[in-house]
Formats: structure tokens, sequence, C-alpha cells
């Protein structure tokens, strides 16, 4: 995402998504508990709209955080509650017998959609958010006999009727809405549970029966399901386009309140789920990887890996415990608590008694050595220093488990040494070929690795080459140079190449790569000396011409 350049405005959208978030300000205001209390008088209403005192008697019924708050400290609220965009400002006429009165009713409130959301959604978090929530499994079963029901029924002639078909896809997209719910409310529960390393035995055996009978139970009914719901729905995905065509026709509902054109954007409808078809795709992603970055179904199992693996950790933990072990992680929260409670003076006295350190600002493993940190440096300023994992998990140095033993490379030893062995077989054979075609390389096509070679030494000799200035001719512009002991040898492959310069002389090489053509060069290729006597003819020099 892009940062928007200093100084610029903003985007259409930004405006209206500051406006959104700033419906959420009432709950982390320091006068949150008195807005809460207005906001579920305002929620307990239907179409209703609220002046100061309505508001006032309501919250001394109620008692509670706002029972106490008179008509100007109320006022204050509701105005602010306003400017958030939680209520709106209603429309009533006004009766009153004094101006007071007056001035104090004619201000009218009433719930604002999005304010009404927030507020739902805060209760369902202060009463609901700590409580392991059920799994409503069998709503699965139901929406996969919903599924296969709806795709015999488009499939038929004439297809489904329109109501009939209305009505099954609200009550399936609600069925699933609430398993989806559920599952992600269960297993967000099961993290918090998950994230604690101090259970006890009473609390390791629910959490043990919980993971084992529960978890599992609704990871292989999902896993059971699953393909089942596939399938159901890759029948009913060709009839989708056309049966989602038929019921706007027979039931349109609020979609003609739809923006027509631009400025109309408070009308604004969300359509009843399944109505859409993005609400079809989402309901196939969550039981089949449709973008490549898994279904939920892959990412329910993984979940319930990962709890198994600590409840296995756990039971390790209180196995160590029972061996003299002990951890130490309630006794040190404890220490903080009283770290934290305690006064200055205590907190030092503290330190001293806990871990007998008197002046000392730094625990455990020592800086390195060419660090030089005063003894006043304080820990928020100072270097940090590695901990290794051993002692920051265990709170021990003693290593643990069996020494890794080392690798095994003789296999692959064996294979590079079979690879240099091809490639020295290659360039023998290469150099075989040069020496065999040496005097009749215009008739002869060379291979690519003969070719390579070739121009491997050709370029070491024409390196190696001395340049000596010959005398001028008649007709040259400027006087030639004569190559003089332009040669080279790969010993190891017994060959050599020397190249003189002859005027007039052409030396094409032909190779299964192309053609090279040598203008004023003459090439002679030799076994070396040291093989030369490997056999009678392969002294012989050859002139290539």
């Amino acid at each position: 995402m892009e940062e928007p350049v200093p100084g610029t405005p903003p985007g259409p959208g930004d405006d209206a998504t500051r406006r959104r978030l700033d419906a959420y300000a009432y709950l982390s205001a320091p006068e949150r508990l008195e807005h809460v209390a207005i906001m579920r008088i305002f929620c307990a209403t239907l179409l209703a709209d609220l002046a100061v005192p309505d508001v006032m008697a309501k919250l001394r019924e109620s008692g509670g955080s706002g029972a106490g708050l008179d008509a100007d400290t109320l006022t204050a609220r509701l105005e602010q509650l306003e400017r958030w965009g939680n209520l709106l400002r209603g429309s009533h006429t006004v009766k009153a017998s004094s101006i007071t009165e007056y001035q104090r009713s004619r201000a009218r409130y009433q719930l604002s959609r999005l304010g009404e959301r927030i507020q739902r959604d805060a209760d369902g978090m202060l009463t609901e958010a700590d409580a392991a929530r059920e799994v409503s499994n069998e709503l699965l079963a139901l929406v996969e006999r919903g599924l296969r029901e709806l795709s015999e029924l488009v499939s038929e002639p004439g297809g489904i009727a329109p109501q009939d078909g209305l009505e099954r896809i609200s009550t399936l997209f609600v069925q699933f809405a609430e398993f989806a719910d559920s599952i992600r409310d269960f297993y967000a529960y099961l993290g918090q549970v998950l994230a604690r390393y101090d259970l006890n035995s009473a609390e390791y055996q629910g959490f043990k029966e919980l993971l084992l009978d529960y978890v599992e139970a609704i990871t292989e009914d999902v896993s059971f399901r699953a393909p089942r719901i596939s399938a159901a729905l890759d029948t009913l995905w060709p009839h989708l386009p056309a049966l989602l065509d038929r019921l706007d026709t027979h039931a349109q509902g609020l979609a003609g309140l739809s923006p027509q054109g631009e400025g109309r954007s408070e009308n604004r409808v969300q359509r009843s789920r399944g109505r859409e078809f993005a609400d079809w795709e989402g309901l196939r992603g969550w039981f089949r990887d449709t973008d490549g970055h898994g279904s939920q179904v892959d990412q329910l199992r993984d979940a319930t890996l990962r709890a198994l693996q600590s409840l296995l950790a756990n039971a390790k933990r209180m196995l160590r415990s029972a061996t003299g072990e002990m951890s130490r992680r309630r006794d040190l929260l404890r220490l903080a608590r009283w770290f934290d409670e305690a006064a200055p003076q205590d907190a030092h006295d503290m330190a001293v008694a806990a871990f007998g350190l008197y002046g000392a600002r730094h625990l455990g493993i020592p800086p390195a050595t060419d660090e030089v940190v005063p003894a006043y440096t304080s820990w928020w300023t100072g270097p940090v220093v590695e901990v290794p994992v051993a002692l920051r998990d265990r709170g021990t140095r003693a290593q643990r488990g069996r020494t890794a033993s080392a690798d095994d490379h003789s296999a692959q030893k064996h294979r590079l040494r079979e690879d240099a062995r091809e490639r020295v077989a290659a360039r023998r054979a290469a150099a075989d070929e040069l020496r065999s075609a040496s005097g009749r390389f215009n008739d002869v096509r060379l291979t690519s690795a003969a070719l390579s070679l070739l121009l491997e030494l050709l370029a070491t000799a024409l390196g190696n080459a001395q340049l000596k200035r010959r005398a001028g001719v008649a007709g040259e512009r400027a006087p030639g140079f004569d190559l003089d002991a332009a040669w080279s040898e790969d010993a190891d492959l017994g060959i050599r190449l020397t190249v003189h310069r002859t005027a007039g002389t052409r030396t094409l090489l032909l190779s299964a790569d192309g053609d090279l053509l040598l203008d004023d060069l003459e090439l002679v290729v030799v076994r070396t000396a040291a093989t030369a006597g490997a056999t009678a003819d392969d002294g012989a020099e050859a002139s290539v011409s």
C-alpha cells in the first residue's frame, strides 16, 4: 500500500473510513463505562429518539455507572456520542412547560446503524469473550444435506421454484455462518489455553479430554463431510448464475435502493447471505483450496495438530516436574507482582533477598569481553546479551539429547569422482579427435568438444605469441607482423598446437556448432614428447592449409 504524499488531501474513501473508526472512540475514552451505559439504553429501543430527561430516568432505573450523571454532564456525553457518529439527532416535536425543560428536551437523539452494531459487538465481547463456545457440529450435516437437495432440484427439468430456492439458500447460509462462527470462536478460546504452560494436573486432565475427545471429533467430522460438500457444490456450480438471476427477479428485496449513480452512497444495500455469487465463492473456498492459500479445512487440521503438540509439551513438563525439575514460572509471576506493588526501597530489598545481587544491574550472562559496561548502566539503555535457547527455555545450561552423528558424504564424493572422470575422458577423446583430424580439417567435421579444445589451445597460443615486424612489401600501406613461437600444449592430454602466420592461407574448421574461418593462419597439431612413443605414427606433424 502506497503512503500518501505529505501535503496532499486524502482520498475520497479516507474520510468515510476515519468517521467509521471514530465511532469506536467511546470504548476507549476515560468515561467509557458511562458511554457504554448510555448506548445500552438506546440499543434497548427501536426507532425511538430520547431526550436528556428520558435517558437520565432510564439510567437511574438501571443503576450502574451512569446512574449518578446530572443533566449537564449527560448532555455533554450525548453530544460527544453524536460527534463520534454513534447517535443521530432526532426530529420529533418538543413539548415543554419551561424554557429550561425546552432547552434540555429539544435535543433528542436516536441510535445510528453503526453505533448499534458496534455496541452489539462490544456487549458480545464483554459477556462471552472468556467462555468456551460449543461447535454446532450438527449444522455441518444440515449444510451438506441442504446443498445436496438443492443441487438435485436445480438439475431437474424446469428447475426449482424461486420461493423454494430462496428459502433453502437463506437457511443454508444461516446454518453455515453459525457453524463457521462457532468454529472460529472455539479455536480462538483454544489458542488462549494453548498459551499457558503452567497447567496443573486437574487443568491438564481437562485439557487432554477437550483435545482428544472434542477437537478430534470436530476435525474428523469436518474432514468426512468436506469432500461431500465440495462434490455437491461442483454439481450446483453450473446452474448457480441462472438460479441467482431467478431469485433476484422473484424477490428483489432492498436491491432497488442500491445506488444508480454518484451521490447516492447512503442507499447502499447489503444483500442477504447467498444472494451474491461472491458468497458462494466464499462457501466453496471454506471447504476447498481455490486460491492457492489453503482452505479452512486445511487450517483446521493444522490448528488441531498444533494443539496436540502443545498437549505433549505440557505432558513432558509435568513428567519433569515429577522427577524434581519443577517449573518456577508461578513463583516468578508472584515475585513480579510483589515488585509491581512494592515501593522503590522495598523493591531494592526484595531484589537483594531474591537474587542476592545487591548493587548489580546485569543478571545472568556477562556481556562480551570487548564490551565494557559500567555498573551504573541501566537495563533500558545497556547492550543486549544473547541468552542461549536452553537457558532461556529450561533454565539450565546442560546439553540434552544425543550428539548428532556425522553426515555420510560417500555417495556425493563418488558422484563427484565419476563426473570428474567423465570430463577427463571427454577431453582425452577430443584430443584424440584433433590429432586424428590434423592435416584434413577441411574434410572433417569436428564435434563440439573437439572444437572447444582447439579454440582453447588456439587462444593460449596466440596469447603466448611473439610478434616480429617484417620488412615492408610493395603495395602494403604499412609493414606487417610475423608470429614467432606461437604454440600451446596440454601435458595431461599429450597434445601440442603450433600456429604459423602464412600470407594467403585460409584455414576452415568445420564443426557441429558452426564453421570457423582463419585467415593467414596455419595450424600444426602433434603429440607431445611425453607421449610421442606410445605409437609409431603419433609423432608425425600435420600441416593444415
